[in-house]
């Protein structure tokens, strides 16, 4: 069960604290189980939302989004902001975007990009609250993690050394295929048309950004998977609130 801790110390901000450094076959393994961290998440707003039925829905989705930012102590929003200054400041250059994204300060950009992507976030999850659609919550983070293992299964990992090569260099590829496959079932077994619905916008958008990512750069970085997976997230939570 390593490569699931792993899984979980990296994706989440949970107080789980491994001794040393993992071997990269297990750093590999780990993305095997990113999607089972998603569903852990998705538990866990599940029973929160169930909780706090009967609160004004206004502080109830707000409650319920903060929650999904600390889950993950905001590490996929930092992607984001990092990929949105480097995709405006890179004027279309592979280079120039690299440096950017590495810079840690942030810019107007990220700024308003952060903003309008927990504005519609908070929105939908108010529209979700109201519909109640609480299997959102269990879909929604479950597909975005299980995008990141999509992402390092078929794109290129283009900054040499470090985490993320490691996880691409060691990923087992017809295991990860079979995860996608069962992640994709759960979704559709636990909620019917909405996710079934939700599988194929998660797959359109998907393709798309993933193009985005190789025309610009030739492949993938830890912030732009970081910025994948929350568009991907706010994305389809306003297609579930819009159904």
């Amino acid at each position: 069960m390593l490569p699931f801790w792993i899984a979980l110390q990296f994706l989440s901000s949970l107080p789980i604290r491994l001794p040393g450094m993992p071997a990269p076959q297990e750093l590999g393994r780990s993305l095997l189980f990113y999607p089972l961290v998603g569903l852990l998440f998705g538990g866990i707003l599940w029973v929160l939302n169930w909780l706090m039925l009967g609160t004004p829905l206004l502080l109830h989705a707000a409650l319920l989004l903060t929650v999904w930012v600390l889950l993950s102590g905001a590490l996929h929003l930092d992607g984001l902001a990092d990929s949105a200054d480097a995709w405006l400041g890179g004027f279309g250059d592979r280079e120039r975007t690299l440096t950017i994204m590495k810079d840690p300060r942030s810019g107007p950009i990220a700024v308003v990009t952060l903003v309008l992507v927990l504005l519609l976030k908070f929105a939908a999850l108010l529209a979700l609250i109201e519909q109640q659609q609480a299997m959102a919550l269990i879909i929604v983070p479950l597909l975005g993690r299980s995008a990141l293992l999509g992402l390092f299964l078929t794109t290129p990992y283009v900054r040499a050394g470090g985490l993320g090569q490691a996880l691409a260099d060691h990923l087992p590829r017809s295991a990860g295929k079979q995860v996608l496959a069962v992640g994709g079932l759960v979704c559709v077994l636990i909620a019917g048309l909405s996710g079934f619905f939700t599988v194929m916008l998660a797959v359109v958008l998907f393709v798309w950004l993933r193009q985005v990512m190789l025309r610009r750069l030739g492949g993938t970085t830890g912030d732009t998977a970081g910025a994948l997976l929350e568009l991907l997230e706010v994305a389809m939570l306003v297609g579930l609130a819009l159904m």
